[in-house]
This record gives structure tokens, C-alpha cells and sequence, in this order.
């Protein structure tokens, strides 16, 4: 896709109606998305009687604490990425705490509905808050790019969610930096810790290294990892 293009959607997407709620930081969320777009047929405005609503959900997961360090040992960065990512070590620290937001698209249907898409919008929005309906959003977009339009919104809800998230996660120490862990955040212990128990009841321990060696934590970690395979000889 040409940059013109996806520049075409974001510009031309506007979302009427927020969801109510922030993103939760000790769960996971369930979002319900209308994207209501004018259909690729149409050639002019005044034949635009007529619209096309996309329903679906997005699932996005609990917010993961990570540190410029970790992110590195992440896949599908791009260069440029990596370099910002470098700067942020650089500037902070490489275990200064970020958080890292996984979402999942479920799309349900797609209806045509008559009306100008602006008024169908409007409808859904008002139905939806007479439902009280907390978690959904209703925004206009543009119909080839739909989903362009989508992650025009979940961008902006992530940022506005962030900052709630990251106090939250801070109330309960679990960005203070654990000494004897070489400063990486608290959060990363019960991840690591989960993964121990998992490689314990059978588990593959090449997620459990590929975790530590994101945190670089496996120095910490070693002897407690090898004993897991000694401890499966002696079996």
C-alpha cells in the first residue's frame, strides 16, 4: 500500500463515539468496534444513501511491562524502530519500564444499512448509550481501508490509556527497579516466575530462555534454569 493511500484513511477517519473505559491494566479487554464506511461503489455524495457497517470485536490483552532492552529482542521492528529504541537506553537506562499492548481483531459481520454513513454512525452511538454500552466504539471511515481506519483508533485509545495503566502498575511497585535482578522492573519476576512453573510440568524451555535472555536476566537465572535438566535425568 502507498503511504497516500493509509495518509487517505487516517485523515478521513473520525471516530463519534469513545469507548467509555480505559484499557484495564490487570486484565484483558473486550472492545466492540461499528466501523461505518460510504461503499466503494458509490461515485458521487449524492448517491450515498446507503452504508456498510462492520461489526467485531478487538480483544486487547493485559499490558505487558518492558524496557528498551527487552523490546530489542522483539521481532518485527523496523530499523528505525530499533534505533529510537537504542536512544531510549541511551537516554534512560535500559530498564526504564514501557508497556507493551498485544490486541487481537475478531470480526463478526458486515451489513449494508440505509443512510448517509455520518447518520448511521449517529444512530449506533445513541443506541449504544442508551444501552450503556461502556466498552464500543462507532467511527467513520474509509471503506477499502477499513481497518486502517481501526488502528487510527486503537492508536489513540492506547496513548489515552497509557498513562492511567502506567500509574496503576506504579501504585503496586511493579515498575520498581529489583536490585538483584540487575534494575529490571518487578513486573518481569511473575512472567519469568510462570514460565519456571510451565517448563516444571512438562513445558518447552525454549521460552523460558527466550524470556529471560529478553530481560538479559539469564546470568541471574542459570543455575536454577540447568537444574531443571538435572533434575529431569534424575527421573
Amino acid at each position: 500500500m502507498e503511504q497516500r493511500e493509509w495518509m487517505r484513511a487516517i485523515e478521513q477517519t473520525w471516530v463519534v463515539r469513545f469507548p467509555k473505559q480505559h484499557l484495564a491494566t490487570f486484565g484483558s479487554t473486550n472492545i466492540s468496534y461499528y466501523v461505518v464506511t460510504e461503499p466503494i461503489y458509490v461515485e458521487s455524495e449524492t448517491a450515498a444513501s446507503e452504508g456498510v457497517v462492520r461489526t467485531g470485536k478487538i480483544v486487547a490483552e493485559r499490558p505487558a511491562v518492558i524496557t528498551p532492552t527487552y523490546a530489542m529482542n522483539l521481532q518485527g521492528f523496523s530499523s528505525d524502530a530499533f534505533e529510537y529504541l537504542r536512544e531510549m537506553a541511551r537516554r534512560y537506562g535500559p530498564n526504564s519500564p514501557g508497556i507493551l499492548y498485544r490486541y487481537r481483531n475478531e470480526s463478526e459481520k458486515t451489513d449494508i444499512v440505509s443512510g448517509a454513513p455520518s447518520e448511521i454512525a449517529a444512530r449506533i452511538s445513541d443506541d449504544l448509550d442508551r444501552r450503556q454500552e461502556n466498552l464500543a466504539v462507532v467511527m467513520v471511515g474509509v471503506d477499502e481501508l477499513w481497518d486502517v481506519s481501526l488502528l487510527k483508533f486503537i492508536y489513540e485509545f492506547t496513548s489515552s490509556s497509557a498513562v492511567q495503566n502506567v500509574r496503576e502498575l506504579d501504585s503496586r511497585g511493579l515498575l520498581d527497579p529489583q536490585p538483584q535482578l540487575g534494575g529490571a522492573p518487578r513486573a518481569a519476576v511473575p512472567q519469568i516466575e510462570r514460565l519456571f512453573q510451565e517448563v516444571e510440568r512438562g513445558g518447552n524451555p525454549d521460552d523460558l530462555k527466550s524470556e529471560l535472555d529478553r530481560w538479559g536476566l539469564f546470568n541471574y537465572y542459570e543455575d536454577r534454569f540447568l537444574s531443571l535438566f538435572r533434575r529431569g535425568r534424575r527421573r
